[in-house]
């Protein structure tokens, strides 16, 4: 029996009060729905099913929609945020550098503890970095890639082959395998 043939018998439930007709089958309840509202094909009788699956179609595809937009946005979010702490860890980097190692002394004791709190701190982000898939690219030796490396120049040295990085003045990160920042390098002729 047809899905509107069961929803035309409950609406004309209220209609039917004989007795003998509450009785009856079902077919002669939607033979006199039928004759009531007149006749409906077939494919009239699947149209509100189809319009409903319609319906609930659309309104996943807008919820997916929404969803994307909203983790489009955090991802957007997030690689702010990390191009920002990549400075912090640059600067970090370079306080490190800085410090004359031969001043770094137990005679010294004021230098030494804050340089060393300073590699804890470096060593510490860089798990941190790590633990959430922001790699550290150092690609000095390895050969020239485009999309990992940005060249700021060539030049010919001896002991490299060309095509190979000889100098990296800025390390570079990948977040989840993809470059978030490239690594600044020399390039060997």
């Amino acid at each position: 029996m047809a899905n509107w043939c069961v929803r035309a018998v409950r609406q004309s439930y209220s209609v039917v009060t004989s007795p003998l007709l509450m009785r009856s089958s079902p077919r002669l309840l939607c033979t006199a729905t039928q004759q009531k509202n007149g006749p409906r094909s077939e494919e009239e009788a699947e149209k509100p099913d189809q319009n409903t699956a319609e319906k609930a179609a659309l309104e996943e595809k807008s919820q997916l929609e929404t969803q994307l937009k909203d983790m489009t946005e955090k991802y957007k979010r997030i690689h702010s945020f990390c191009k920002d702490l990549l400075e912090v860890a640059d600067i970090l980097e370079k306080a490190t550098e800085s410090v004359p190692k031969e001043e770094v002394t137990n005679q010294n004791p004021h230098l030494k503890n804050l340089y060393d709190g300073l590699v804890m701190t470096e060593v510490q982000i860089q798990k941190v970095f790590n633990k959430h898939g922001l790699v550290r690219l150092n690609p000095e030796g390895q050969k020239f890639d485009p999309y990992e490396h940005e060249a700021l120049f060539h030049a010919p040295v001896e002991g490299k082959g060309s095509g190979t990085v000889a100098v990296v003045t800025k390390v570079g990160y990948k977040l989840h395998g993809r470059t978030l920042r490239p690594a600044l390098v020399g390039v060997a002729k």
